[in-house]
């Protein structure tokens, strides 16, 4: 039997279940997976965490240092977010530079955290056009079990809450580290991202792996700490109605509000 009949009849049966609103998992059609988040996991970052949405689990450090701004960014700090899907995580993963998928999640990851203000990168500045504080996010894949954009954007969210901002003092206009002290990063707003795949006529969150291989439609949407829109990606081979949005952004907002208390307690 090959591939194709083998997704078919997959499919077939993912719609089957949607009907009576149920999933292969058990979950309704707007339930997420089991979301743990454990903090400084790596000791040595500034930050860092390990998040876990069902079997889907991710790595993330954070690194801070100092650094030259963006040519036409000078009064900001820098923020980079970076992605891997380990070899482990997926047997079609490959060592070698990041492919499309990759860099697509680590954009959407970093315009989540950029788009809706996280951080507010005015105060990572030491001297304005000449030198910054820069925070690199790098997230590792260990396990990919489908919704690797939550994962990866709860991961670097908790990372970021996480971290110990390290002081430099400028002399002979160089940043030079003040050894033991630290600050806590200047958040300005919690963002949460929730993904939604389009099967058939249904919409579900938190798509899992095999749910993900036989949908039509890909959404994330990022929601800030007031309940706004500030990010959004659509991936996928087709598209939403105009009421399948709506409905999507309001799943995204009260989805949203459950994962972003388990933030709060980090902070």
């Amino acid at each position: 039997m090959n591939s194709q009949i083998l997704d078919q009849l997959k499919r077939d049966k993912i719609l089957d279940l949607l009907k009576t609103g149920k999933r292969i998992d058990g979950r309704t059609l707007d339930e997420q997976r089991p979301l743990v988040i454990e903090t400084g996991v790596i000791p040595k970052a500034n930050g860092s965490a390990r998040v876990k949405l069902g079997n889907t689990e991710i790595i993330t450090g954070v690194k801070i240092q100092p650094d030259k701004p963006f040519p036409d960014l000078g009064d900001k700090g820098i923020l980079i977010c970076t992605a891997e899907i380990l070899p482990l995580a997926d047997p079609n993963a490959e060592p070698g530079p990041p492919n499309e998928e990759v860099i697509e999640l680590a954009r959407v990851v970093d315009r989540g955290i950029r788009e809706t203000e996280m951080i507010d990168l005015h105060q990572l500045v030491l001297i304005e056009d000449k030198s910054v504080i820069g925070m690199f996010i790098d997230s590792s894949v260990i396990d990919s079990g489908g919704n690797l954009f939550d994962a990866c954007s709860y991961a670097s969210v908790a990372g970021i809450l996480s971290c110990t901002v390290p002081k430099w003092e400028i002399k002979d206009d160089a940043p030079v580290l003040v050894e033991g002290v630290t600050s806590k990063p200047p958040i300005k707003t919690l963002p949460v991202s929730v993904t939604m795949a389009r099967i058939g006529d249904y919409i579900i969150v938190d798509p899992t792996k095999d749910e993900e291989s036989c949908m039509d439609a890909r959404i994330t949407i990022t929601t800030n700490s007031d309940g706004n829109i500030c990010a959004v990606q659509k991936g996928g081979s087709d598209g939403f109605t105009a009421e399948q949005l709506l409905q999507c952004s309001e799943t995204a907002l009260a989805v949203g509000r459950k994962i972003r208390k388990q933030f709060e307690q980090l902070m």
